[in-house]
């Protein structure tokens, strides 16, 4: 039996529309790629990856702060 992790299959979906060009997008189009994309974050957010990129991008942002005093 073969499965699929709703979460790969998000962001192939992003991958593929973002890949496409941007003057062939209606408003429709970027309005569900939005959509997707938070359903995208709300999967990833709470396994070990979503944990490992919040805690990379607050180290950034903390180096940024500390940077700019």
């Amino acid at each position: 039996m073969l499965t699929i992790n709703v979460t790969v299959l998000l962001a192939v979906i992003v991958v593929r529309r973002l890949r496409r060009r941007t003057q062939a997008r209606s408003r429709f189009d970027e309005k569900l790629t939005v959509v997707i994309v938070l359903a995208l974050g709300v999967l990833i957010a709470p396994t070990q990856a979503g944990h490992g990129i919040r805690n990379s991008l607050g180290q950034l942002a903390s180096g940024v702060t500390k940077a700019g005093r």
